[in-house]
């Protein structure tokens, strides 16, 4: 068997993570990105700038490169030249172009999950104008959550909590398409839930065919000042375990083909709801990166090149991401943060990650701060001090 290619398709902050996890399998990658540069270059074995958009362009770079593997880690990609080289019998697009174009689509998505498999959801609807937006929320009332139909979990999200809400709402979610322009919006009814957990759920594919592996459930919640906190294990009652493996489950196995597919859901006691999927390494898993043996991104690509995995949890832990908007300008990180670091570094069985300046995105993350424990409970704590600590790094 020669070195195995994979054509990494998208090549941002996590991207650079999955080359690292490739590599250390054997495998040569290829880092595509539209600008020179990008995160994940500097660690691939070769880098091409391409308009992903482009579906003559990208499919030119494909039959260059000759991949056994193209593995999308994007949200603006050309759906149809992914489906071209897998129908022309080349290289295997990962997870699948099926998942790959649903995943991009909040309402394919979600008309999969509720009208197909019939999967707990909460009420929902489509506009597609401001108009539509305002009539649909006199009919279903206030709350209501704004998303758009395609992009990334959390971005372009809003809260409607009265009508002068809407317009607002409409715009933040059809400019937060960026690269991938897009008229709709989802709206939905807010759940009273007591939590939202991400269920990683990898999906493998070996001698005796098809085979899901299941992560500990991993809570998470957005704080205020653009901070995800993410923690592993999220406590939740067989019932509900229960529940989220089957809706998981359920899905994965309707989007087909493999990888690490994050499911996003919402909980209330044991009763479980589906909300979204990415079909690729998450922010919210990056906890992962000190709680398992194998990471997502090592997780990702094993399942990727057909080999085993485990899902073993070898500690309690928790993390933070600090985001900074683009649209209200980055902040500029102080020129000697060794000061800030050690003392952040000072906080038992913590780590850090600092992230650099990158286009093609509207939020971008700053920092990464990690932690472990024998409880959550003081994973939380640990990296609440560890993240406070980092913020000095950014000026204000």
């Amino acid at each position: 068997m020669g070195i195995m290619r994979v054509m990494l398709v998208g090549s941002g902050e996590l991207s650079r993570e999955l080359v690292l996890a490739f590599q250390r399998l054997g495998a040569q990658v290829t880092a595509v990105d539209r600008y020179a540069g990008a995160p994940a270059h500097d660690a691939a074995d070769e880098a091409l700038v391409v308009k992903m958009t482009d579906p003559d362009e990208l499919a030119a770079a494909i039959t260059r490169v000759e991949p056994d593997y193209v593995v999308v880690d994007t949200n603006a990609v050309a759906i149809d030249a992914l489906r071209a080289i897998e129908e022309n019998g080349g290289a295997q697009v990962v997870p699948s172009v099926h998942a790959t174009r649903l995943s991009l689509d909040r309402e394919g998505i979600r008309t999969l999950a509720a009208d197909e498999l019939g999967l707990p959801t909460a009420p929902f609807w489509f506009a597609g104008s401001v108009a539509e937006l305002t009539a649909i929320a006199e009919h279903a009332g206030f709350p209501l959550v704004v998303k758009p139909v395609v992009g990334v979990p959390g971005q372009g999200q809003s809260v409607l909590l009265r009508p002068d809400d809407v317009e607002p709402a409409w715009q933040r979610a059809v400019d937060a398409g960026g690269r991938v322009p897009h008229n709709r919006v989802l709206a939905e009814t807010v759940v009273e839930i007591d939590y939202a957990v991400t269920l990683l759920t990898i999906r493998t594919e070996g001698p005796s065919g098809p085979a899901l592996h299941f992560c500990e459930p991993i809570g998470y919640r957005q704080l205020d000042g653009g901070v995800l906190e993410s923690w592993q294990p999220q406590h939740m009652t067989l019932a509900a375990l229960g529940a989220a493996k089957s809706v998981a489950a359920r899905i994965v196995r309707a989007l087909g083909g493999r990888g690490v597919f994050a499911v996003e859901l919402l909980v209330r006691g044991d009763e479980v709801y589906f909300s979204d999927v990415r079909v690729r390494p998450s922010d919210s898993a990056l906890v992962t990166l000190r709680t398992q043996r194998l990471s997502q991104f090592e997780l990702h690509a094993r399942a990727v090149l057909g080999l085993p995995v485990d899902t073993i949890m070898i500690s309690p832990g928790a993390a933070e991401v600090a985001y900074a908007d683009e649209a209200d300008g980055s902040p500029q990180r102080r020129p000697e943060p060794a000061a800030v670091l050690a003392e952040a570094l000072t906080v038992p069985e913590s780590d850090v990650r600092l992230f650099g300046r990158h286009e093609g995105s509207s939020q971008l993350r700053l920092t990464l701060a990690l932690a472990t424990a024998g409880d959550v409970t003081t994973a939380r704590d640990r990296v609440r001090q560890v993240s406070t600590t980092l913020r000095r790094l950014w000026q204000t």
